[in-house]
């Protein structure tokens, strides 16, 4: 699987697990040490550590093993180093002090949606027309 399937497949994991606020950061043209950063917000140390869970369970079920992980002891960052794509698991408050968008501001990124949120175009029911009848001047 080449390393950006690989990137969108952990985003998907991190939508299992209710995460939010996903990017895609493409650093294959700036940094030699991975291809992708995956980034998400979670709102508690408990949905830090879900999300990281999850993704490692899952990933680890089709063969795929970390090669590092950090932060598991604190949750407000979880670190998962999968050589070619890098995951970043953080608390929101934690995200919005290290702002890691900007340091990689050069880079192409994407934000990933949900597509559980994803809302279907429904096309509204027409509403009937009204005829006005006009008065004559013989009623």
């Amino acid at each position: 699987m080449d390393s950006k399937k690989f990137a969108k497949k952990i985003a998907d994991l991190i939508f299992n697990k209710k995460g939010y606020d996903v990017r895609i950061i493409d650093l294959q043209n700036i940094a030699s040490f991975t291809d992708y950063f995956v980034i998400c917000s979670a709102d508690s140390d408990t949905q830090v550590k879900a999300i990281s869970d999850e993704i490692d369970k899952n990933l680890r079920d089709e063969g795929i093993k970390c090669w590092h992980k950090e932060g598991l002891t604190a949750l407000s960052w979880v670190l998962m180093d999968y050589v070619d794509v890098v995951v970043h698991v953080f608390k929101k408050d934690a995200r919005d002090f290290y702002n890691i968008e900007k340091l990689w501001g050069d880079a192409p990124s994407i934000e990933v949606e949900d597509p559980a949120l994803k809302k279907v175009a429904v096309k509204p029911k027409a509403k009937p027309k009204t005829t006005i009848k006009k008065k004559t001047s013989q009623e």
